[in-house]
């Protein structure tokens, strides 16, 4: 289990992104966003990132319940509250779903749960039928914490629910060496506490100094441990694309058996 200190670091660092541009830094490859085109591309990832897979699982959202890990300001909260009946949309920041009631207030199928980072402990085992989480684990700054999650997931699905998941496959960073000698420093002051030195540095070198630390660059992880721990969790055969890409995904149905 992640360290109490690890986890806060990680709800300080994301509730500052927060204050500071929620909407760039829940969506990164753009810098502009207003409200209805923060909103407009859940929908349109909706369409083709999770339509597909449930509709390949025969799965419709009509009544069904389900859990958002990682649900920021909302982004894609919006969506699943239009099809699903009931959302918990989970995150560590407070700052983050701050933001998230507001822009959704009018929804009342969403329960917003405020995640200790290690766990789902807000959500029951064997409550949910689909649970989804996209461009968050990637940024887990230990690959035991994602494997808890990952467990976690499984857990609060029903016996025949299904998940869909997103992480990090590459095995190596996708930026040159001398990117990947300036961020392993300023990430270094980061994991000893450093926080303050750490953003300085990064803006002195014209590097984002909210991305400085390890709750941005995280781990990532590779396929067969990803099988191994939400086969071992209670799902017989885990399906995966992207795999050994920055944008890799697992699937799978929680069998009948798994307690």
């Amino acid at each position: 289990m992640a360290s109490e200190k690890l986890t806060d670091s990680i709800r300080q660092d994301w509730d500052e992104r927060a204050r500071k541009d929620a909407f760039h830094y829940i969506a990164s490859w753009r810098s502009d966003w207003d409200l209805d085109s923060f909103f407009q591309s859940g929908e349109e990832d909706y369409q083709r990132l999770v339509e597909p897979i449930l509709r390949g699982f025969n799965f419709d959202p009509a009544g069904k319940a389900m859990v958002e890990l990682g649900c920021g300001a909302g982004r894609m909260t919006r969506v699943f509250a239009q099809r699903f009946a009931r959302i918990s949309a989970v995150d560590i920041s407070s700052e983050m779903q701050q933001r998230g009631k507001e822009y959704l207030r009018e929804f009342s199928n969403i329960r917003w749960v405020l995640a200790d980072g290690a766990t789902l402990s807000g959500i029951d085992s064997d409550s949910c039928d689909f649970v989804f989480s996209y461009l968050v684990l990637q940024h887990l700054p230990d690959s035991m914490l994602a494997h808890d999650l990952l467990r976690e997931i499984v857990r609060v699905l029903r016996p025949g629910g299904v998940f869909l998941v997103q992480y990090n496959g590459a095995p190596k960073p996708s930026m040159n060496w001398t990117g990947r000698a300036a961020w392993s420093v300023v990430n270094a002051l980061w994991s000893i506490g450093w926080k303050s030195a750490g953003r300085k540095l990064a803006a002195a070198m014209k590097f984002d100094p909210e991305m400085a630390g390890k709750s941005w660059h995280g781990v990532a992880l590779t396929t067969p441990e990803v099988r191994a721990v939400v086969q071992s969790a209670g799902v017989a055969n885990p399906q995966f694309s992207g795999e050994g890409t920055p944008m890799a995904w697992c699937c799978g149905v929680k069998t009948a058996e798994a307690g």
